[in-house]
């Protein structure tokens, strides 16, 4: 019974994305946040790597009055550089920002530290190791240094580490601060990352990798020992998705404890006629960009779909994207015009100043653009993979071609210089959308276009795949996603399934995606965190029971 769960009474969080948004870690800290403080009233606490010192951050907002006591402590007597403040974000959780810097003149002994405890082999570190690494130890501290200073053995407390960026941290704290429940969550395995990224088969040789084997391998050591001791001695070790949990077994010689699936707030969607017209926008405004760069009269009519996210060209499934692309051009079943966006942010350069005139003019255009496949020009326009892949398969954006293809190569926020909408104001435009992942622990991007009625086409090698498979009443498209098999070696088969199941949506009537629509509306409202937070309570009661345990073994 979750009555029974034992609840901590403050909770610390520490990540490299609390007020940094670089990545999916940012998305799930901060649509959770709001939860956990309806839950816990700022006894929830992020900590996060102060880069911003002198500037402001936008997503953080200073205070002189929070835990003041405790900061001028921090400050004098443990020499921590800290800033306190609000994350500005719904919930605005207590942010205390850390500046990690001065760590580096000890970096051996910590380093020396970890090993002498840990086993923590950080001899063959390299780039993003050593910063990473002193951040963690500056986040143990200023949690040990709030515990001293405000709490007391009678509070239950949690601390979760996120990545192996701040597994130190973690360690660090069962070290000096024995109370303190530590919870560990990979979001992705290094390790499975780097191989799946360096063009090895992962999934049908998993049972056959050596964890430690291929770290040396790939040059990855560092990063793999410290996720890998964290994994193994914390008080409670977690993971994202179930695949991602059988990555963990083979590799890390380790099964979580607790699986935590990503849930996510909807507060972003907006409602109603906002809704409504939003999208009517976004999709005049897709469509214009596209005739004024194809110099082509492509109207309300056709089929737009789009793919997104991080430059990760095989991992993300760009490739068999754009592969069903060419199929789906030749398909003599496809009725429908289509147009596909590939919003994935690149080498960038400047916005094409040819473009920006053809949409300033009210002209309508016959002719195409000079390379009529890419929105902003690229500092790597010889070497890109999207572009050259297009060249590759005789993609030519003709007027005769059923599918027109725009490379989309920023980020969408507000300010690009052609569309100048966010992102989530462009999604909610499309008609489909496409995330044949080939390695994707959860996959935010299928969840949040189901929560815009945007219905999906991913694959089970996704966390997020593998989680719509397990609902009862999930038959693939007609109930808003269609979850493709993938493994190492059936790219051809899945480029294949895209190509037919967009032609199979192509033929539904205005009734048929209406309906599909909305029970692609459903899947996304099973995935809040209302629901997913059980799976957090379960950890911080596993978390908090070890760490009792623990301590009356060393007592």
């Amino acid at each position: 019974m979750i009555s029974d769960l034992l609840a901590p009474d403050y909770v610390f969080e520490a990540s490299w994305e609390v007020c940094n948004k670089v990545g999916g870690i940012y998305t799930v800290l901060s649509t959770r946040a709001y939860t956990l403080q309806t839950k816990f009233r700022d006894r929830i606490i992020f900590i996060g790597p102060d880069f911003w010192i002198g500037k402001e951050n936008p997503l953080f907002v200073e205070s002189d009055n929070l835990c003041a006591e405790w900061r001028r402590h921090a400050i004098e007597k443990d020499h921590l550089s800290v800033r306190v403040g609000r994350w500005n974000i719904p919930g605005n959780p207590i942010v205390i920002l850390v500046d990690f810097q001065p760590f580096f003149q000890q970096k051996n002994d910590y380093y020396a530290w970890m090993w002498e405890h840990y086993q923590v082999d950080s001899l063959h570190a390299y780039g993003d190791y050593d910063e990473a690494s002193m951040f963690a130890i500056a986040a143990g501290k200023v949690v040990e240094s709030f515990y001293r200073y405000n709490l007391t053995e009678n509070d239950r407390v949690v601390f979760q580490a996120h990545e192996w960026m701040t597994g130190m941290a973690a360690l660090y704290l069962q070290q000096t601060v024995p109370a303190i429940a530590t919870i560990f969550t990979t979001h992705a395995t290094s390790i499975g990352r780097s191989i799946a990224g360096n063009n090895k088969p992962l999934y049908d040789y998993l049972f056959a990798y050596n964890g430690d084997q291929m770290a040396r391998e790939l040059n990855m050591e560092s990063k793999h020992s410290i996720e890998k001791q964290t994994a193994h001695h914390v008080d409670c070790f977690t993971t994202v998705s179930e695949i991602t949990n059988t990555e963990c077994k083979e590799l890390l010689d380790k099964s979580a404890d607790v699986v935590l699936m990503n849930g996510f707030e909807d507060d972003f969607v907006p409602k109603g006629t906002t809704f409504t017209n939003k999208r009517k926008r976004a999709r005049a405004l897709m469509l214009q960009v596209a005739n004024k760069l194809l110099g082509d009269h492509l109207d309300d009519d056709t089929l737009i779909i789009g793919t997104s996210g991080r430059y990760e060209f095989k991992n993300k499934g760009i490739n068999v994207f754009l592969e069903s692309l060419n199929r789906l051009n030749r398909s003599r079943d496809l009725k429908k015009k289509v147009l596909a966006f590939v919003n994935v942010p690149s080498w960038v350069g400047d916005p094409r100043e040819d473009l920006l005139q053809r949409m300033q003019s009210r002209e309508q255009f016959d002719t195409p653009l000079e390379c009529p496949f890419i929105t902003h020009w690229l500092h790597n326009m010889t070497h890109d993979q999207v572009l050259d892949m297009l060249k590759y398969l005789g993609m030519g954006n003709r007027k005769e071609d059923k599918v027109k293809v725009i490379f989309v190569p920023c980020y969408l926020d507000g300010k690009d210089g052609i569309l100048n909408k966010h992102y989530y104001d462009v999604i909610l435009g499309e008609d489909l959308s496409v995330y044949p992942s080939y390695y994707e622990p959860w996959g935010y991007t299928p969840l949040e276009s189901v929560a815009f009625k945007v219905p999906t086409i991913t694959t089970d090698l996704a966390g997020f795949g593998l989680w719509v498979n397990s609902l009862k009443n999930q038959h693939g498209m007609d109930d808003g996603v269609q979850v493709l098999h993938r493994s190492d070696y059936n790219y051809s088969e899945v480029a294949d399934g895209i190509k037919d199941t967009i032609v199979d949506f192509s033929l539904k009537s205005p009734a048929e995606v209406k309906e599909i629509r909305r029970r692609a509306g459903k899947v996304a409202e099973q995935a809040l965190w209302k629901h997913f937070i059980r799976y957090y309570e379960e950890a911080y009661d596993v978390a908090l029971r070890h760490a009792m345990k623990r301590q009356q073994i060393t007592e």
